[in-house]
């Protein structure tokens, strides 16, 4: 499965990073394809284009914060607050490949 998410939260230091490397890592345990944007003190990094978002199954938004989300409309997408990545990314992950993904309509 090829994922796509963004993380940030309102500090944007610790949590926001935190939040992403958990997505990162437990995604590719279990095989998966991830590219995470964060959205931290220092501004957004490894903004994702237009091709990664066209190219993923599903989208993942673990944010405690406004983020650009009209840019995921029609794709498959999980938003959850930035501990849900850091503490059950399991569950968040296990929601992604059951497949009952709601399409992000905006």
């Amino acid at each position: 499965m090829n994922i796509v998410g963004v993380c940030a939260c309102p500090a944007g230091i610790a949590h926001t990073y935190m939040a992403a490397e958990s997505l990162e890592n437990a995604a590719r345990k279990r095989g998966h394809s991830i590219k995470v944007e964060t959205d931290g003190s220092g501004g957004v990094e490894n903004r994702l284009t237009a091709q990664e978002i066209a190219a993923a199954d599903v989208v993942v938004v673990a944010a405690d914060i406004r983020v650009e989300m009209d840019r995921f409309r029609g794709k498959p997408l999980v938003k959850v607050p930035v501990s849900d990545a850091i503490r059950n990314v399991s569950g968040v992950l296990d929601r992604v490949e059951a497949g009952d993904v709601p399409a992000y309509e905006g």
